[in-house]
């Protein structure tokens, strides 16, 4: 966790101590938007300053009269580009959608920060049509790691981290269908909580996979993900820090761990050992069921032929405005049959099953957030070979969550684009919380 950003608490705090106020705070963060554009960053897209601030000086004059909706009351927060929000284009980092309608209402995610007091302050970059882990866009550029612009701040959230983690916003919202929140999350140095899929409705937010998409926070801490949470998904839950001490956390070297930069590994060893010598258990296990992963998705597996189902009208009267690596995964799902997805289910199905049995006495599972350091953007820039290895593994252990319907926070290790996630299966949020917190208390301070 960076010291030198506040937690959503702490800012709280400051608001009704009276030491600061909204529009102070949505001032701050305008002006180190500005400054960031000014240098090339592009982590926003659209910028809402004028109702930003309107809203901020509201919020103000509500708590004067004391009324303060929660906890996100009079904070600054980013939106990615593919939730709507009354009166926009929500254009999900593409030009193809140019020419859409603006949305009549705001998506149920939106709706609910707003209902919390928060403030909007536009809308962040983003993979086009959120369909890349590496965060790369050919239409508005590619936001970049904050610890070495010369890497990528991972995808699809892209903007939404970089938007964090600079201070350009309090707390962002995002999108996770096979790492989208938390890939971002470790190569820029924050918190990022993916919540079991069914908590946070999806109305309003442009589809990638009905199946596996999530909406989530990207955040300071693991409390301030708690509290957007409880926002956006209507549900308090309790994710007070876990007693670490006799916790059996799980690992897994299945797929999770091949391939990964030494320095990956060295951090995830490390974080290991800080959590074993706070008193918790490291428990060696077997998933190699996992292996079979790439087997099952061979075909696309059910992003593709989901996100095909969304956009065969749009490639075929748009297709020359996506970006050519988008539209090439997008157009596998063309090639599936109907056998095909069915098969993809039921062998999700089978490997939930598989996972719940394995992990029936674990308190949670620990992975390497990604199995690589965050890429120079030259590289996988450099032609689709690079691009698409690259983005296939780092999507890869991520994705397993999703694939299997769980949830899971990745937390900051301390080592620049570097994390480690705390996982769980579906429904195992607040027990998957309460650990993250422990674990960052103890382990990832």
């Amino acid at each position: 966790m960076s010291a030198s950003l506040k937690t959503l608490h702490e800012l709280a705090a400051a608001l009704a101590a009276g030491t600061t106020t909204s529009v102070r705070l949505v001032e701050d963060a305008l002006a180190r938007i500005e400054q960031h554009r000014a240098g090339g960053g592009v982590a926003y897209r659209e910028i809402d300053a004028e109702s930003a601030l309107l809203a901020a000086h509201a919020s103000d004059q509500a708590r004067k009269a004391g009324y303060v909706p929660g906890a996100l009351a009079g904070l600054p927060v980013s939106v990615k580009d593919l939730f709507d929000v009354q009166g926009q284009v929500s254009k999900a980092g593409s030009i193809a959608l140019n020419n859409a309608a603006p949305a009549s209402q705001d998506a149920v995610a939106v709706a609910r920060l707003r209902q919390a007091g928060a403030i909007l302050l536009g809308r962040t970059n983003m993979s086009e049509f959120a369909f890349s882990g590496l965060g790369l866009n050919p239409h508005y550029g590619t936001p970049r790691a904050p610890h070495d612009e010369a890497r990528v701040a991972g995808g699809s959230s892209s903007g939404a981290a970089v938007s964090v983690a600079l201070g350009m916003a309090a707390a962002a919202l995002g999108t996770d269908t096979g790492g989208s929140i938390r890939i971002p999350s470790a190569f820029c140095g924050l918190t990022g909580f993916k919540p079991t899929a069914h908590r946070v409705p999806l109305a309003g937010a442009l589809p990638l996979s009905s199946s596996l998409d999530s909406i989530g926070p990207l955040a300071v801490s693991v409390a301030c993900c708690a509290a957007f949470d409880a926002a956006i998904s209507g549900q308090t839950l309790d994710a007070r820090p876990a007693d670490i001490r006799g916790l059996r956390l799980y690992v897994t070297r299945d797929l999770v761990c091949d391939g990964m930069d030494e320095e990956v590994a060295q951090a995830f060893e490390a974080s290991l050992q800080k959590l074993s010598k706070a008193g918790a258990t490291i428990v060696p296990f077997s998933l190699r069921e996992l292996r079979e992963l790439p087997r099952i998705n061979a075909s696309g597996g059910l992003t593709a032929a989901e996100a095909w189902t969304w956009h065969r009208k749009l490639l075929q009267a748009q297709g020359t405005c996506y970006d050519h690596r988008v539209a090439q995964r997008i157009r596998r799902g063309a090639e599936q049959s109907a056998t095909d997805y069915i098969e993809v289910l039921a062998a999700r199905r089978r490997l939930q099953a598989v996972a719940a049995e394995r992990l029936r006495d674990a308190d949670a599972w620990l992975m390497p957030t990604v199995a690589i350091k965050p890429p120079l953007v030259a590289f996988v820039e450099r032609d689709d070979e690079a691009f698409f290895e690259t983005n296939s593994l780092v999507l890869r252990n991520p994705s397993v969550v999703n694939f299997l319907d769980g949830c899971a926070v990745s937390l900051p290790t301390g080592e620049p684009g570097i994390g480690v996630s705390v996982c769980g299966l579906r429904d195992q949020d607040a027990r998957v919380l309460q650990i993250s917190a422990s674990a960052q208390l103890h382990a990832f301070v």
